[in-house]
């Protein structure tokens, strides 16, 4: 059953109860990185946890659907080439959560070994859910996704490898 979550804004990175921060570094600049994610249809290819991605309203939003049967619709709330792109859930049928808004930051690297930068990508999970899956995703949630962030991003720099002759 879908449920309408609070329309919360970037402010709730910094405040949400539940505030879940990963990072990984990639080879490649951060406009490179900045470029996949923004893609919207390009998405399950990289992250193996999505199956089905696509934009909507014109491009300001998009829906996801992941492992699991569970789906997303999604606002974005700051697409600031090449440092941050971030997005609201405004609806969805995932259990428990109240408010959920993600944000991920590309910071550059400096070069290494005479190749290009790199980016440390930063992907910070913030949500306000009922107690129950405030627990779960505090405890079991955090090792799941954090497996799964760093899955898709290694997946990332690889196609970004490839694509750019690294």
């Amino acid at each position: 059953m879908p449920r309408r979550l609070r329309p919360e804004g970037l402010e709730f990175i910094e405040t949400a109860p539940v505030r879940l921060v990963f990072t990984h570094d990639v080879a490649a600049p951060p406009k490179a990185v900045y470029e996949v994610l923004e893609d919207v249809r390009r998405l399950p290819s990289w992250h193996s946890s999505v199956v089905y991605a696509r934009p909507f309203d014109d491009g300001s939003g998009r829906l996801v659907r992941i492992q699991g049967r569970f789906w997303f619709r999604e606002t974005f709330l700051a697409t600031d080439t090449p440092t941050r792109y971030a997005y609201r859930i405004d609806l969805t049928n995932f259990p428990g959560l109240r408010a959920l808004v993600e944000e991920w930051r590309l910071i550059p690297l400096e070069p290494a070994d005479g190749r290009g930068p790199g980016t440390r990508v930063q992907w910070t999970y913030a949500a306000d859910a009922v107690a129950l899956t405030r627990f779960l995703l505090k405890r079991g949630g955090r090792r799941g996704m954090g497996t799964s962030f760093h899955t898709a991003v290694a997946n990332l720099d690889r196609q970004l490898s490839g694509a750019h002759g690294g």
